[in-house]
């Protein structure tokens, strides 16, 4: 009895705590080193064997072990990840493109943003790591919306709120993107804040500003998976074109981080929760001329440079690389052949995540990411 009473109080305050910070003690900021012991990043969340990483300069590294008791993931590193292909990056546009000729929104810019963890905070302008009532990344959304305006392009930001901050956060949000979703927009984003300690991480200076860092994650557990990789991967090549150092580097993670939905969906993190909150939202007006430039900037470039035979070719071998990529993806899910059939029949708009025509049923929600 005396035991207990004297734990009570511990147990209370756990219980009490707010559900992020306990779900970020309990899966902790993970190192990740290379094959010789040197660190190459750090992030909150568990890291997976098979993950990805590419870096600041574009070397790609691939996760061959985890060591989940010292939360440590040694990577080897594969070289440099292939440059990003503009007419790979047709392709996967034409999804985007064919959607909003059919809709009653063609003809505007649109873009559709939420965030999973409503509570995620700044210690530097909220007081606190985690607030539950008005999560200061809601502030980041807003900024963004407005910097995303000033360029011409509309914003469905829905605040809808998916505490607590756990497992299924990722299956309450997933409900949100689908709202979004039938908005029909050129690109679904799910706005985050890192939970590392270390706020150096994500320091930088951009025009001479000081500024917060942008990781951007893309979720290895979905057919779109290679399509939101290459999107991810334009995302940085433009910014390191027009402002070296704001995209810090991209986190192919086990998950799904809802982006099945959509080819063009992306979570991006800004800064982390010793970033001073104002550092994060200076980043924002980066980052939408950013993504004004590779959603419609680049790809009317594109579109001009690729009528004809050329083109052509690029979006039949998308086509044809997406649908042996759901096949692939559809046989691993099910585990059979039988159940593969059956799959089948759902079409080659269920097996590629919406790349090849739009779905009627997007399955379960889903019940991964850590982020």
């Amino acid at each position: 009895m005396k035991l207990l009473r004297r734990c009570a109080p511990a147990a209370l305050a756990f219980c009490l705590m707010p559900a992020a910070l306990a779900g970020e003690a309990d899966e902790g900021v993970y190192t990740m080193v290379d094959l010789s012991g040197q660190p190459v990043m750090s992030m909150a969340g568990r890291i997976y064997v098979d993950d990805e990483y590419i870096s600041a300069d574009n070397l790609l590294y691939l996760v061959v072990e985890v060591d989940d008791g010292e939360r440590r993931a040694i990577a080897q590193c594969l070289g440099a990840e292939p440059s990003f292909d503009e007419e790979a990056a047709r392709a996967v546009f034409a999804y985007a493109d064919g959607s909003k000729e059919n809709s009653s929104e063609s003809g505007k810019k649109l873009i559709a943003m939420y965030s999973t963890h409503s509570d995620e905070s700044y210690e530097k302008g909220d007081g606190a790591a985690s607030l539950e009532q008005a999560g200061g990344i809601y502030d980041v959304d807003k900024a963004l919306k407005r910097q995303l305006e000033k360029l011409g392009v509309e914003v469905e930001l829905d605040t809808t709120t998916h505490l607590p901050h756990d497992a299924k956060a990722y299956s309450r949000s997933r409900r949100t993107a689908e709202e979004l979703m039938k908005l029909r927009p050129d690109a679904l984003l799910d706005i985050h804040r890192d939970g590392i300690p270390d706020e150096a991480e994500y320091e930088t200076q951009v025009d001479g500003e000081e500024t917060s860092k942008v990781r951007l994650l893309v979720g290895r557990s979905n057919p779109n998976a290679s399509a939101n990789r290459a999107f991810a991967k334009q995302v940085k090549a433009v910014a390191d074109e027009k402002y070296e150092g704001l995209v810090k580097d991209i986190f192919i993670g086990k998950g799904d981080y809802n982006q099945g939905l959509y080819p063009q969906a992306l979570l991006l993190e800004f800064g982390t929760h010793t970033t001073d909150k104002q550092e994060a939202i200076d980043a924002t007006k980066y980052m939408a001329d950013v993504l004004n430039t590779v959603l419609y900037e680049d790809t009317a470039r594109a579109e001009g440079a690729g009528s004809g035979s050329g083109a052509a070719r690029s979006l039949l071998w998308l086509a044809v690389a997406a649908a042996l990529g759901g096949l692939i993806y559809a046989l691993i899910s099910t585990g059979t052949l039988k159940n593969l059939g059956a799959k089948l029949s759902g079409g080659a708009s269920e097996l590629t995540g919406g790349l090849l025509g739009r779905r009627e049923d997007d399955g379960p929600d889903n019940e991964d990411g850590d982020e």
